[in-house]
């Protein structure tokens, strides 16, 4: 990208000092729309599932570690894990999953799923109902 300002500059001349104004602002934007904004959009997420945890949750920590909550606090978590149910306690932010709610929302999904192709299904055979 660089190489492209200087050619930029040195092919046009004094106008070259305009390009750079005008170029500079322009990867600064895109840099922003393509690295900036999707990495804060990611942390809010990532932020919503670490607050939402609650107690009962099946959650994987970044470690790949996967437990059951037993008990929230203000800045770290109780889980119990295997089926010794050993517990260990986290903070919050080695959170990285919240499994609980992934499976509703995948629920969620396939309920909406299955609705619509019975629609559409319904809607062929009242077609073909009144074809014939």
């Amino acid at each position: 990208m660089f190489s492209i300002l200087l050619a930029a500059t040195t092919a046009t001349g004094t106008r070259g000092n305009w390009s750079i104004f005008i170029l500079m602002p322009l990867l600064f934007v895109v840099m922003y729309f393509t690295m900036i904004r999707p990495q804060k959009k990611q942390q809010k997420k990532e932020q919503e599932i670490r607050e939402s945890t609650q107690v009962g949750d099946e959650i994987t920590t970044i470690g790949g570690i996967i437990g059951r909550v037993v008990t929230v606090k203000e800045d770290s978590l109780v889980i119990e894990t295997g089926a010794d149910r050993n517990k260990m306690k986290i903070t919050r932010w080695a959170v990285q999953t919240n499994n609980t709610v992934n499976e509703k929302l995948q629920a969620e999904r396939e309920a909406a799923k299955a609705a619509k192709e019975a629609e559409i299904k319904e809607k062929k055979e009242k077609k073909d109902k009144d074809e014939e």
